[in-house]
């Protein structure tokens, strides 16, 4: 497997790191990918959600509220 150059940079900056500040490197790589699929989790629910809520905000007393 071929790493691109940026890829190799961020590897032998890690590598060059004591082990305890590798540790710190992982979690946070850990909670940006869970922040990715947090937010990737809401938004499909947000969309799925969409169309059974559909019928309660399209609704004549809501277009009132909408033309504020």
């Amino acid at each position: 497997m071929r790493l691109e150059p940026a890829e190799q940079e961020m590897l032998a900056k890690i590598r060059g790191l004591p082990a305890d500040k590798v540790a710190e490197v992982e979690d946070f790589v850990d909670f940006l990918s869970q922040r990715v699929f947090d937010r990737q989790l809401t938004r499909a629910a947000s969309q799925l959600s969409q169309a059974a809520l559909a019928e309660v905000w399209d609704n004549p007393d809501d277009a009132e509220y909408d033309k504020l």
